[in-house]
């Protein structure tokens, strides 16, 4: 009997800290989906992107919804998975969509499913001008705004 009232004791603790957790839990799947799937914020550096991001790093805000539905124009900047490293993700300009032809290919031909990227400065970045024409499918996403540093808070245009 004496064990009976200690259990039920304990029963209201372990539903309130059952509660919490799952509280804790819906948080943290409701931000990963919103980190993967709607938008993100993502720290680039280096000096293909010079001078439109800095060499040093810059944090920019990317969506990821646009790419999902075409929405990908000319000029954009996006986040693209490398085609050289499955594991690196690089951030480049569209230079060309589906059925444009451009002439630093060697093979002109381009497939109805890619797009061509080039980092701004054409000097220090690889490139579709390297690597071909990336499948519309290793997209991760666009580049809305830098974020930081502050003095550079803005469009990517």
């Amino acid at each position: 009997m004496r064990w009976l009232r200690y259990l039920n004791q304990w029963r209201g603790t372990a539903k309130e800290a059952f509660d919490q957790v799952s509280i804790v839990a819906k948080f943290l799947c409701l931000l990963h989906v919103t980190d993967r799937y709607i938008i993100s914020s993502t720290h680039v550096q280096g000096p293909s992107m010079l001078p439109t991001l800095n060499l040093t790093g810059d944090v920019i805000l990317a969506e990821h919804v646009s790419h999902r539905f075409g929405k990908i124009g000319l000029g954009d900047v996006v986040l693209v998975r490398s085609p050289t490293d499955p594991m690196k993700m690089v951030t480049k300009r569209v230079l060309g969509l589906e059925g444009h032809r451009l002439s630093f290919f060697a093979d002109p031909l381009v497939g109805d499913d890619s797009v061509n990227v080039v980092g701004d400065n054409v000097h220090a970045s690889t490139d579709s001008r390297n690597f071909g024409p990336v499948p519309y499918d290793l997209i991760e996403g666009k580049a809305l705004l830098r974020v930081w540093p502050l003095r550079c808070f803005g469009s990517l245009r």
